[in-house]
């Protein structure tokens, strides 16, 4: 038999903010869980919205953004991403980020699909697309802090290195590059299958 609490609401007694700056705000939650037991504090991550795009061109070339993470002490090569301003429309936002960062611009989107980054410490979610002949048609404009290389590889050579770990894709990214091969195999494209390790 089901039990009956675990439908109950979850009732907040104490919240309180040990961290807030531009890009994120840490709270501490103290929780009383449905049987009536309180909780020691539980830590949350209050970030806004993301989104990443696996951009390719008429080529068949995919754009990749190379950069410094201090967090990992290394350069990463990444999918174009960005985080989402307030109110703001997520494939807006994804446009915006693409054109800041790389130059590039795509006039064909497609939705991959959308999850909670990390339900048990973070707020936000995660917004991917797939972005279709794309093309240069700008300069970087990118923030202040920022220094973001754009580079293009034929998207088979991509595929390689992601298969063998030469190239190492943030995990968020690794779901994304499923979720494309999963929409391909789901219509049935022949020959477009993404094979993974």
């Amino acid at each position: 038999m089901a039990d009956p609490d675990r439908k109950r609401p979850w009732t907040l007694l104490q919240r309180t903010y040990p961290l807030a700056d531009r890009w994120l705000r840490l709270r501490h939650d103290v929780m009383q869980s449905p049987d009536g037991r309180t909780l020691p504090p539980n830590p949350v991550f209050e970030h806004s919205d993301w989104v990443d795009a696996i951009v390719l061109t008429t080529g068949l070339n995919i754009v990749l953004v190379q950069q410094y993470r201090h967090s990992v002490r290394s350069l990463r090569t990444e999918f174009p991403a960005g985080t989402m301003e307030a109110g703001e429309d997520p494939l807006v936002a994804m446009k915006r980020e693409l054109l800041e960062e790389t130059g590039y611009a795509s006039d064909h989107w497609h939705v991959l699909g959308s999850a909670l980054v990390y339900p048990s410490l973070q707020t936000n979610r995660i917004y991917s697309f797939l972005a279709l002949n794309a093309r240069k048609v700008a300069d970087q404009t990118l923030d202040v802090g920022e220094a973001i290389e754009p580079f293009e590889l034929p998207f088979s050579q991509f595929l390689d290195q992601v298969r063998s770990g030469a190239l190492e894709l943030p995990a968020l990214q690794l779901a994304g590059l499923w979720l494309l091969s999963a929409r391909l195999r789901g219509r049935g494209v022949p020959g477009t299958s993404i094979p993974f390790p």
